[in-house]
């Protein structure tokens, strides 16, 4: 008996050494610039087990003790394999050499090529900015949120806008993200141009409102842009010159292999050509935007490296001195990464956000100033917990101050801050990672949100049932007046039904607890930004969404149909008609409260690989909102609602030197309230309203196309001319519609048509050395 129990004994003891694991992990960088890659794919050949990177470029696998082939992947980049002896926890740092150049090697999409199957994540999409460098844009500026527009369930804002709406939500629901640092206003030049330089751009991932755990503050849409880190092995400059914007890029190491800095600015110059005018006016009016971004970053120890990475950019428009708007962002991130051990991955981040704009005028005896500002500190901690082969947990917290100038009118230069609001934000959250069968897929998690209302400055309002303001309460500094707590759930799964197809669904909560008003029909530098008080209660959104996705020979088709409806509560909108011009007024009174619903169906497909690549997606949609004392009290459509919205897109390499590329967009017309008839009160016409939005605006259409032909190419420089057309069969989209009474026939109204832009040529030359 005693020799059995022995045996036994010793037959757990030896299974229990087979069965150890030990734990591979390490990072994926590209070979010639050190740059780390986002989303690469490691495997294990012969099993399925394997990850990807995070946004560092870091990995974890955990095995059993044993002989591995490892292999490491990411598109557009040569396979990378290794034979490890697993018998003690292994680092490994992978460095991935780009492919050749070649007609059959171009590729619009950065991610694992089966992601789109295999993630449990739904409503992502990634973007690979180089890739995507061809495409025709408007003046020749390469613009990642033009690109943006074109993805399903994605809606541009305008004509030449570079805002955008994301299943039925409004402008105001997208969280923009440089470096982990809130833009608040992602646009130049009146929006027709985004913040981003694309030379200075690595990725951009954007997620529609079923994002992971670990962003909130929006409910419709997070869009996550990664800066260049910068080249750690050798010196390089780039650049480019458009017909309205130059640009200059250099990057380097600091020290070969460990660090590397990165410099990227951008300028236009239409105001150089004013200054040619004979007219002494036009001489003085002023009409530019620049940009700069810099980035440091260097590797301490193995397990230490510090980023520090910085964005200004500012917008001046002016006509003399009689009317002038300035507007520009200015953001700074310091983030320290550190590997405590082979499973457990830290980041840590203080960011500084910071939007302004000052409007002033001064003409037929009027002068005045208006300046507001929104100003963030945000600190953050997120750890990567890769606790077995099928879990790994995301999880963390962060704290945001807002500082909040309304934008008062005032007759002097400078403006009190005697309003100023200040609030403060603050999460935690977790996810779960889950590879529940070799076939089952899950991410379930939770976001716990509290948002304080501050005293100080700023002033709370009691309204009575009119609307009207009743009493007006001033709070301590420091003073906590009010709280708002919101358990936001997520989950997310993905069941593969074989090698190549796949059904996900989804279930998200967000809330939103800053808000954005305008006082115009379209979206301007000086819309107003208002944080959740007493009155003004946060926005929250519950989005369920299926989906199936299939890939085809062998991964060189993606297709895929996703459907959602999503449940929107203390939506909030004008009452009828509202003052909103004065900005020195309490907007409350203004406002209306009730819910909104947004649902959609989305048709994709992708070509990611060969000669010709692009994409086709359609979207059909509906955005409706039903608010007490709005449209009698009946649900009528959002503003921002559209029918149908198709994006073709398309890129041909034709030979190693040229490539052409097209674009074709249509949508339906905006929802709009338009006067339905008109009468007479002392000989004045007054225009009669029937309903809010009962009307839309023209269907938008418009086709761009273009070719980018390399002139040099040698292995320390080479160049490149890009040639475009925007909106090449001259379509006069409408931009702006009013209403005025005919002046052949006083009984009828003419509806006028503003439009911006037909046949607009142009081209750059990029260059890099």
């Amino acid at each position: 008996m005693n020799k059995l129990l022995i045996v036994g004994m010793l037959f757990i003891s030896l299974n229990s050494v087979a069965q150890k694991k030990y734990t591979i992990s390490g990072t994926v960088s590209d070979k010639a610039t050190g740059e780390s890659l986002i989303g690469a794919t490691v495997s294990v050949e012969g099993t399925q087990r394997g990850t990807v990177t995070n946004e560092y470029g870091f990995f974890s696998i955990s095995l059993p003790a044993a002989s591995y082939i490892i292999n490491a992947s990411y598109m557009g980049y040569a396979r990378y394999s290794e034979k490890v002896l697993l018998d003690k926890d292994y680092k490994l740092k992978v460095m991935l050499a780009p492919e050749g150049n070649t007609l059959q090697e171009v590729l619009v999409s950065d991610k694992a090529k089966n992601e789109a199957v295999t993630s449990a994540q739904m409503g992502k999409e990634n973007l690979n900015v180089k890739q995507l460098a061809s495409l025709p844009v408007l003046f020749g500026e390469k613009d990642v949120m033009k690109i943006v527009q074109l993805l399903p369930g994605v809606k541009a804002a305008g004509e030449g806008s570079t805002g955008f709406y994301v299943r039925g939500g409004g402008a105001d629901q997208n969280l923009v993200l440089l470096d982990e640092a809130i833009v608040y206003n992602p646009s130049h030049l009146l929006s027709f141009f985004s913040v981003f330089n694309s030379d200075a751009i690595k990725s951009l991932t954007l997620y529609k409102g079923n994002e992971p755990a670990q962003y909130g503050g929006r409910l419709s849409s997070v869009m996550d842009v990664k800066m260049n880190d910068g080249n750690d092995q050798s010196y390089h400059v780039s650049g480019g010159v458009g017909l309205i914007a130059a640009r200059l890029n250099v990057e380097g190491p600091i020290v070969k292999g460990k660090g590397s800095f990165l410099v990227s600015g951008r300028r236009t110059y239409a105001d150089a050509f004013l200054g040619l005018s004979g007219d002494s006016t036009v001489r003085n009016n002023r009409l530019y935007f620049y940009d700069l971004n810099a980035k440091l970053n260097y590797k301490f120890t193995d397990r230490d490296r510090i980023y520090l990475s910085g964005y200004y950019g500012k917008d001046v428009l002016s006509f003399g001195d009689v009317l002038g708007i300035d507007w520009g962002n200015a953001t700074a991130t310091l983030r320290w990464n550190h590997i405590f051990n082979s499973k457990l991955f830290s980041n840590t981040s203080l960011i500084y956000s910071d939007y302004r704009y000052k409007v002033y005028v001064n003409t037929a005896g009027v002068t005045g100033n208006m300046l507001s500002s929104i100003k963030d500190w945000n600190f953050k901690e997120g750890l990567d917990y890769y606790m077995n082969a099928n879990n790994s947990l995301h999880f963390g917290f962060n704290s945001i101050h807002h500082t909040i100038a309304p934008g008062i009118i005032s007759a002097s230069p400078a403006v009190s801050d005697t309003a100023n609001s200040k609030t403060w934000e603050n999460a935690v959250y977790v996810t779960d990672s889950w590879k529940a069968t070799s076939r089952l897929n899950v991410d379930i998690g939770a976001r716990l949100s509290v948002f304080a209302v501050l005293g100080g400055n700023s002033k709370f309002y009691t309204l009575d049932d009119n609307r009207q303001i009743v009493d007006t309460l001033q709070v301590p500094s420091g003073q906590v007046f009010k709280t708002y707590v919101n358990l936001e759930p997520r989950i997310s799964a993905s069941y593969q039904l074989g090698n190549s197809s796949s059904v996900k669904a989804a279930y998200a909560r967000n809330a939103q607890y800053l808000h954005l008003y305008s006082n115009f029909i379209t979206s301007n530098p000086i819309d107003k930004w208002v944080a959740t008080n007493n009155i003004i209660k946060p926005t929250v959104a519950d989005q369920v969404s299926l989906g199936f996705f299939r890939n085809l020979r062998e991964n060189t088709y993606e297709t895929s149909i996703e459907t959602y409806y999503k449940a929107m509560h203390n939506v909030a909108d004008y009452k009828d008609n509202a003052q909103i011009l004065n900005s020195n007024e309490p907007i409350e009174p203004q406002l209306l409260f009730g819910r909104g619903r947004a649902y959609g169906i989305e048709f994709s497909v992708k070509k990611n690989e060969g000669r010709l690549t692009g994409w086709l997606s359609y979207t059909l949609a509906r955005t409706e909102m039903l608010i007490d004392g709005v449209n009698d009290n009946k649900w009528y459509r959002a503003t921002q609602d559209r029918t149908h919205d198709l994006s073709i897109v398309g890129m041909y390499k034709l030979s190693k030197k040229w490539t052409a590329s097209a674009n074709f967009v249509y949508y339906t017309g905006n929802a709009a309230t338009f006067p339905s008839g008109k009468y007479e009160i002392d000989d004045q016409a007054i225009p009669y309203y029937t309903g809010r939005n009962q009307y839309r605006r023209p269907a938008y259409h418009r086709l761009d196309v273009g070719a980018t032909v390399k002139l040099k190419e040698h292995k320390r420089y080479s160049s490149e001319l890009s040639f475009s057309i925007y909106n090449a069969y001259g379509r006069q989209n409408p931009y702006i519609i009013t209403f005025q009474t005919d002046p052949d026939n006083p009984t009828k109204t003419q509806a006028l048509q503003t439009s911006l832009f037909r046949w607009v040529p142009s081209i750059s030359y990029n260059f890099k050395f």
